[in-house]
């Protein structure tokens, strides 16, 4: 029994609607390709989802060198001349700019649908990939995290070896100047004991001296005089 005709108008169902997106654009696709290759055409194929994703197909891999192929076949035929190849520049044109806005709106999804923004229309499939992508994300976020973390971690620890050396230098010449410090106040000590034992003798040397001076010497004559007298 065969199928029953199937009513072309929009399907109302989402997830259906997808599902026979999917189907059709497959056997559009492999359709493109059979005329391509049984009967040696040149063919380009582009399909925009109702979501806005590009889909293409060209036999050569370049749809862009079909679609000026195109341009100029059209631009050739037609008697009109100048005038329609500033339409179809015109029409390139939007084409691009549409084309442009499209990307637009699609990155800009993107990042809604990374931050978990407008994630309800998505399909298991297109969740799936967008988890693939974060979890990739995560991954290589958490690996650069990690190795600037060792690269600080490194650092870290080269300054507190630098700065335990420091500390240890800075004893050590602390070390030195106690030890300079108290040798000279030994010394100083020393000195000071030294003085003060030589000052008693040097007051009874200047006090020696100062007898000496105030004492009167007796002339010669006088002294005979006397040793004379006594000799008598």
């Amino acid at each position: 029994m065969g199928r029953g005709r199937i009513e072309i108008k929009r399907i109302e169902n989402t997830t259906s609607r997808q599902v026979t997106f999917c189907k059709r654009r497959n056997g559009l696709l492999k359709k493109a390709y059979e005329l391509s290759v049984l009967c040696d055409a040149e063919v380009a194929l582009i399909v925009f989802s109702s979501r806005g994703r590009l889909y293409e197909y060209s036999n050569n891999n370049n749809v862009k060198a079909t679609i000026d192929r195109y341009k100029k076949a059209h631009a050739c035929g037609s008697s009109s001349g100048a005038p329609l190849i500033e339409v179809n520049a015109q029409q390139y044109y939007q084409q691009e700019s549409a084309k442009l806005r499209h990307q637009i709106q699609m990155l800009q999804n993107t990042n809604k649908h990374l931050v978990g923004d407008n994630v309800s229309n998505l399909s298991l499939k297109e969740l799936k990939q967008l988890e693939s992508r974060l979890e990739k994300g995560i991954a290589k976020i958490r690996a650069r995290k990690n190795e600037l973390l060792a690269s600080e971690i490194n650092y870290m620890v080269k300054r507190e070896m630098e700065l335990q050396n420091d500390n240890m230098d800075l004893r050590t010449k602390i070390a030195e100047g106690e030890e300079q410090l108290q040798q000279v106040t030994v010394a100083r000590s020393a000195a000071m004991e030294l003085q003060a034992a030589a000052d008693p003798l040097r007051r009874r040397r200047r006090r020696a001296a100062g007898h000496e001076v105030l004492l009167p010497r007796q002339p010669a004559s006088g002294r005979r005089r006397r040793t004379r007298s006594a000799s008598r």
